[in-house]
């Protein structure tokens, strides 16, 4: 979790272990960073240090023509849920070969996260991309 806290501090948020209860789960609500729409409520989601890719969050076409690819990040710090009906308020993406990813269900900024589809229980919500309130 140390590499994570350095992650955060570089790029200006806070310390994720604030955001950890002592179960391990999400001790503050998780929020569109964009509209505010309730994501997650607290103590639903617990935290998973696991390297995800991500397309960037942008309007703008982000698919490189020539491969077929997405620009994005590899995240690292993720909320952790194992049923889909622990969200507020997310949708989903068809499936982008074996993934579906997260939207802000009221907004639809995203993606704010993942659902690899042979990982049945295992939806994925990046720190980076959402706020915490």
């Amino acid at each position: 979790m140390e590499n994570n806290v350095e992650n955060f501090v570089r790029k200006g948020c806070s310390d994720p272990s604030v955001l950890i209860s002592e179960d391990g789960k999400n001790s503050k609500s998780v929020v569109c960073q964009r509209c505010g729409s309730k994501v997650l409520c607290p103590g639903m989601a617990v935290f998973s240090d696991k390297r995800l890719f991500l397309p960037f969050m942008q309007k703008n076409n982000n698919i490189n023509h020539s491969d077929g690819t997405f620009s994005g990040d590899t995240l690292t710090a993720h909320w952790l849920v194992d049923d889909m009906y622990t969200f507020e308020n997310v949708g989903f993406t068809k499936n982008v070969g074996k993934i579906k990813y997260l939207i802000c269900a009221d907004c639809e900024i995203g993606p704010i996260g993942l659902h690899n589809l042979d990982e049945e229980k295992s939806f994925y919500i990046a720190l980076d991309r959402v706020k915490h309130v």
